[in-house]
């Protein structure tokens, strides 16, 4: 749908072209956020300019990483933060609900037991609480001082994660509520949550991120660089978004390709270090497609003819 629109078109023309795309394919959000870096990275190379100067400038060129927490055995989670706790990295996301509540306290208290002030908590339910229990549960927790609670409850439930916003005092994240402009809009005006979770392949690319963190901005609104095990690349786009959205500072999960790709499909790879991830340098994506990997995972298809 999307290959007869581009191929032979001009890169620059980045917001023609992918006008186009949204006209000829609904929905598919991460191929149009696909295209899209890719004609931003042509569109800096032209230009000599860096993805995040094409998209709004450089407000910083490092930002934490928060971790994820998500192993049913906690024993092994432990040994991973204390692995991962040695590179320098201090936030820690626990993915909860997937357990019991008494599971999901007692890892809150371990942690909090071995780090201390420390450790970044924060805590994500990935809607898995029942709406008419969200509010006992996070209360229970703040006795912990998460940085925020995500998506406690179903996505369409909005009218319920407002009501939860407003009843508790740690800070709650709206991500699956929020795919994408309109969702942003409808969410701002409910307030249903005090943070938004940006994720470029969520929402269909960094320009839709920069909007919906435009209507989080006029809202009063936070914003966290989220993202959907994704490979170097993306977490490259991911790191030029994070670094021109100077309100974008409670850390980013661009640690997958760093930490658990077994071989790294872009040369160079992602710069983390110290518990952050860099801006890459050079012009457009600051990252290139490592041919040879990129032939490991290649799949052929039948021809539809």
């Amino acid at each position: 749908y999307l290959r007869p629109h581009v191929v032979g078109a001009d890169p620059v023309q980045v917001e023609r072209l992918m006008h186009v795309a949204e006209s000829v394919l609904v929905g598919h959000a991460e191929a149009k956020a696909a295209l899209e870096c890719a004609l931003l990275d042509l569109a800096g190379q032209i230009a000599g300019l860096s993805m995040a100067e094409m998209v709004g400038g450089i407000s910083r060129t490092e930002i934490a990483l928060s971790f994820s927490v998500a192993n049913p055995d906690f024993d092994a989670d432990l040994d991973d933060v204390a692995r991962i706790w040695e590179d320098g990295v201090r936030l820690f996301k626990l993915k909860t609900g997937f357990n019991d509540h008494g599971f999901d306290l007692m890892r809150l208290e371990r942690l909090r037991a071995l780090y201390g002030d420390e450790i970044g908590l924060r805590i994500d339910y990935n809607q898995g609480l029942a709406a008419h229990d969200a509010i006992r549960a996070l209360r229970d927790l703040e006795s912990f001082r998460p940085d925020f609670v995500e998506q406690p409850v179903k996505r369409h439930e909005r009218a319920a994660l407002a009501a939860i916003t407003h009843a508790v005092d740690v800070p709650v994240m709206a991500d699956e509520s929020v795919f994408g402009v309109v969702d942003a809009v409808e969410c701002a005006h409910m307030r249903i949550a005090d943070i938004f979770s940006l994720k470029i392949m969520k929402s269909g690319g960094i320009r839709r991120c920069l909007e919906v963190a435009a209507i989080a901005r006029a809202a009063g609104i936070g914003v966290y660089g989220g993202c959907m095990f994704e490979t170097s690349i993306a977490h490259a786009a991911g790191t030029h978004l994070a670094a021109a959205l100077p309100e974008l500072s409670l850390g980013c999960e661009f640690y997958m390709s760093a930490y658990y790709a077994s071989a790294d499909i872009a040369e160079p790879g992602l710069p983390v270090s110290a518990g952050k991830v860099r801006l890459p340098q050079g012009p457009g994506l600051g990252v290139k497609p490592n041919p040879d990997a990129l032939a490991r995972h290649r799949i052929e298809l039948l021809d539809r003819q």
